[in-house]
């Protein structure tokens, strides 16, 4: 079943209408020196420039921006001390919580996901995050691959509380690989405009407007590469080189909200702050949401295969609404955060 794949106007100005840092933010960085390269198993990779997504062949540079990176380069987000400590994205470590749909486990494998994600303004204190994503996982949990990618409001990280399009990898289960945008070898960037670490320009109005952007993440049927693409663009991608078990496909992929509390205990808000209900005026989403089966087809999630899950019901919640014809597969979900245990 061929997905909906048509962009919203407010995709294309979320990130090119007054989108917060500009490409005086990034370093233009000769693309065969970009971090990824410092990579003991990258030392000889190619970088790949085109890929198949659902049946055609995408190029990346495809579209452009105003603000771009002369050809031959990429852009690098420039970031202080301040993002050297952050926090693990897993349930393990205390101080997280979570409000989520993941699929089963049931030994299906999927190879990529896309969905619409709502866009929203939170403020943080420093030692929170607040994230909207989606994960794609293989592996057992000592070795867990996991990549991820959505928007984060992660003042440690960025050194303030805007709303940021963010990844993270690792290959280890959070033991000694993995981080986030470019922080370490292992991503490659191959589109000149700024993306990732840039703050979107715009956010939903509880009430009154929501914002939206299209993300997919899927694996190449021919490197076996997994790509990342945001509305129109091939952003990159990170090398099958990375995981020993998403190299095979993903066993299991998450949608929804990650937090992390605040040393007084204190939680942040997640989604829009608000607990979910069926307007999606007034509360954080996903729609459209659709999965790459084993086969390289595109397919629409599986109801029977989809599980919630939500650890502080006081603090988040997540509702899921299964199919309509304005939606497709979607839900809702976030809370205003708060004391919400450990």
């Amino acid at each position: 079943m061929a997905l909906h794949l048509a962009l919203g106007l407010c995709v294309y100005l979320l990130f090119t209408q007054g989108a917060q840092g500009n490409i005086d933010d990034f370093d233009c960085v000769e693309i065969y020196k970009q971090p990824a390269f410092k990579h003991p198993l990258l030392k000889n990779h190619k970088i790949q420039e085109t890929f198949s997504l659902d049946g055609n062949i995408e190029r990346s540079n495809k579209y452009k921006t105003k603000e771009h990176c002369p050809k031959g380069t990429v852009p690098i987000l420039r970031q202080g001390n301040e993002s050297q400590s952050v926090h693990l994205n897993t349930a393990e470590y205390s101080g997280q919580h979570f409000a989520t749909i993941e699929t089963t486990l049931d030994g299906s494998i999927y190879r990529g996901t896309e969905a619409e994600i709502s866009v929203h303004d939170l403020k943080l204190q420093n030692n929170q995050y607040s994230k909207s994503q989606i994960w794609l996982e293989n592996g057992p949990r000592a070795q867990l691959n996991s990549i991820q990618a959505g928007w984060a409001v992660h003042p440690r990280l960025y050194g303030d509380s805007v709303t940021r399009f963010t990844i993270y990898w690792t290959g280890d289960g959070y033991q000694k690989t993995g981080c986030y945008n470019m922080q370490c070898p292992g991503f490659v960037v191959v589109s000149r405009n700024p993306t990732l670490g840039k703050g979107f320009g715009g956010s939903s109005v509880y009430g009154q407007t929501s914002l939206t952007f299209k993300l997919q993440i899927f694996q190449d049927g021919f490197s076996g590469n997994w790509g990342l693409k945001m509305s129109n663009e091939i952003i990159g991608y990170w090398p099958k080189e990375l995981f020993q078990h998403l190299s095979n496909g993903a066993s299991l992929i998450r949608y929804g909200g990650n937090t992390y509390l605040s040393p007084d205990g204190f939680s942040p808000p997640m989604g829009n702050g608000h607990f979910p209900i069926p307007d999606f005026k007034k509360t954080a989403h996903f729609k459209n949401i659709g999965i790459i089966n084993s086969d390289y087809k595109a397919d629409y999630i599986d109801d029977r295969k989809v599980r919630l899950y939500a650890d502080s019901n006081s603090c988040f919640r997540v509702s899921y609404w299964g199919y309509t014809k304005f939606t497709g597969k979607a839900f809702s979900f976030g809370g205003p955060g708060g004391k919400c245990g450990i």
